[in-house]
């Protein structure tokens, strides 16, 4: 979901339905009190942060803080708006019906353990305004298996622990079937990530990486699907995404695959008539 500029002025801070939702419009209020051991919640109760379905986080607001929305556990949705830079430590950690989070596309950190067991959670985009993700952020997302991830990004340790993802990797599986992934040196995880970010860039996979990518560009598409034919949409990679499941996912685009089929069927049709 795309939120335009002028979308955006006509929300104000508060909670209320929205698209039958229950809707907390954040402002960047505090939240929170006290150390994070014992923290103490300063205008909403647990049952009301329990009620809350869908969080937009409105524009002027840079830092969500630590804490800010753990355990909200019917949380459904998460939009936030383009002056988001930072995603502190456990910021969204346990949200278990957390399905679709859309980043801000300024976003340049998320922290330790930021959704960490967001179990419900099956893709993420990154931007690649983003520079660092630290340890364990995605840890336990077990539904997570769509990412757009730029090359850039510094992963920390175990991000994608215990998510699909890493269940359809080629590493070693543990008793569960998720991945244990040590390289012959015994350090943790650096062949997963070489494989997360390399997993799309055969030629092959070209349709993939314009699918999957920040601002993915229409006109390259079209032209991709014109060279290899419409089936190239459905055709999957390693591990069984094709790009119409990726420019389905992706929350930094409005591009409509019936419009791209569309475009390629008439193109087919005046060359043969």
């Amino acid at each position: 979901m795309r939120v335009q500029t002028e979308e955006w002025r006509k929300f104000v801070p508060g909670i209320r339905m929205y698209n039958g939702k229950k809707t907390f419009f954040w402002n960047g209020d505090k939240l929170w009190e006290g150390p994070d051991w014992n923290r103490r919640n300063l205008f909403h109760d647990e049952e009301e942060r329990d009620s809350w379905q869908v969080v937009m986080v409105l524009p002027g607001v840079e830092v969500i803080p630590r804490f800010a929305f753990c355990c909200c556990k019917n949380l459904e949705k998460v939009i936030m708006a383009d002056t988001v830079k930072r995603i502190e430590m456990c910021a969204f950690d346990r949200c278990g019906s957390l399905k679709f989070v859309r980043l801000s596309r300024t976003l340049e950190f998320i922290g330790l353990n930021a959704f960490w067991y967001c179990q419900s959670l099956t893709s993420i985009f990154i931007p690649p305004s983003c520079t660092m993700i630290e340890d364990r952020a995605f840890y336990g997302c077990k539904c997570m298996l769509i990412l757009g991830l730029p090359q850039q990004v510094e992963l920390g340790q175990d991000v994608f622990q215990e998510t699909d993802l890493i269940k359809r990797s080629p590493f070693r599986r543990d008793e569960d079937g998720y991945g244990v992934y040590y390289d012959s040196d015994g350090d943790d995880d650096v062949e997963a990530k070489q494989w997360i970010k390399s997993m799309n860039n055969e030629e092959a996979y070209a349709l993939h990486r314009a699918c999957s990518s920040f601002n993915p560009i229409a006109e390259i598409i079209h032209d991709l699907v014109t060279q290899h034919g419409i089936k190239a949409m459905k055709m999957p990679n390693a591990i069984g995404i094709t790009p119409s499941q990726y420019l389905a996912a992706n929350t930094f685009d409005d591009i409509s695959e019936k419009d791209i089929i569309n475009r390629y069927i008439s193109d087919m049709m005046g060359e043969v008539f």
